[in-house]
């Protein structure tokens, strides 16, 4: 037999190498907020900041005609039809950075293998802002502080049921221990005020 020929017929039997999938790109720009999860330094505390820069920028930047449940409110309105619009408007995005975080956070764990990956930061943006605004905090730098560190304290300590909440599967418990910190920072917030600080 030829060596030359069976090197060949071997050749052309073995197969291709397979190709590595691409990763979700839109998932993970999600999940990362734009990049921010890839920070060497305290990713989830940044990913928090973006959460309460949102928060703060709605509340500052609701136009004085609000829309409430479709009904328009007259710029002259009293502040509550402000406050309602804002509300509506804080519901509406937190629904939304829930929905969108659970969808890349499943995508995420699922290319990448890893159970809760550390540059997934949406929960922490999302948590933080749930936050906030379940709180209605006031946009002051008193109370932004305190529920920035209120969230970051119950997010890193997880006490009952933050900790229970990451044994859902895959993005859900990536987000659901970040909700139950915001709602925990939340009631820590309406505390604060009740007590006059």
């Amino acid at each position: 037999m030829n060596p030359k020929t069976e090197c060949n017929s071997d050749a052309a039997v073995s197969p291709a190498p397979a190709q590595t999938p691409a990763p979700p790109r839109l998932a993970y720009l999600i999940a990362t907020v734009f990049g921010i999860g890839y920070s060497p330094q305290a990713p989830g505390t940044l990913g928090s900041l973006v959460g309460l820069a949102i928060y703060a920028v709605v509340s500052f930047g609701i136009p004085i005609k609000a829309f409430a449940f479709g009904a328009a409110i007259s710029p002259g309105v009293t502040a509550g039809g402000r406050a309602m619009g804002l509300a509506i408007t804080c519901a509406a995005i937190a629904v939304v950075l829930a929905f969108v975080g659970v969808w890349a956070a499943n995508r995420v764990v699922a290319f990448s293998g890893i159970k809760d990956p550390q540059f997934v930061v949406i929960d922490e943006t999302s948590g933080q802002f749930l936050g906030l605004f379940l709180a209605l905090a006031p946009v002051n730098w008193k109370y932004l502080l305190l529920g920035f560190i209120l969230f970051r304290v119950f997010d890193i300590w997880k006490p009952f049921p933050v900790r229970q909440a990451e044994s859902l599967h895959a993005g859900w418990g990536i987000m659901a221990d970040d909700w139950v910190a915001g709602i925990y920072a939340a009631l820590g917030l309406w505390l604060a005020r009740a007590a006059g600080l």
